[in-house]
């Protein structure tokens, strides 16, 4: 009986942690509007909507150079997202969603502080790649 009372309050205060780490992350600022140029918000995914291949290298892609930050379900509650102090963004937000291809491709290749760029780190195909995965966060 003891270890179940033990093993009991070791889930609570494991879902306490998780939901105040999640509410945390929403809790900061958004930081300054990040405004990208037309020519690169109208720019269309290399990338067939649903193709599962995309998807599947965009979520390991996440795995290695996202996720830290965003999340693993892109809610900005990543183990470094402490650490800045703006949001990293709820990527499952209508607002987020709503963002064109090209959007979304643009601030990953290019970043903007806190958000480093990947321009060097990534190919054109694997940031489209991630937004594909993004995508699934709906």
């Amino acid at each position: 009986m003891k270890n179940l009372k033990q093993i009991l309050l070791g889930i609570a205060v494991v879902t306490v942690l998780m939901f105040t780490q999640t509410t945390n992350a929403q809790a900061k600022p958004k930081g300054k509007e990040w405004k990208v140029p037309a020519a690169d918000a109208s720019k269309k995914s290399t990338v067939k909507a649903g193709d599962a291949t995309a998807i599947s290298d965009g979520k390991a892609i996440w795995g290695k150079d996202c996720k830290s930050c965003h999340g693993v379900k892109g809610l900005g509650d990543g183990t470094k997202a402490d650490k800045i102090d703006i949001s990293c963004g709820n990527f499952s937000s209508k607002e987020f969603q709503s963002l064109s291809d090209g959007e979304l491709f643009y601030k990953t290749k290019i970043g903007r502080k806190p958000m480093p760029s990947f321009k060097e780190k990534l190919s054109d195909s694997e940031i489209w790649a991630v937004v594909a995965y993004m995508r699934t966060m709906k």
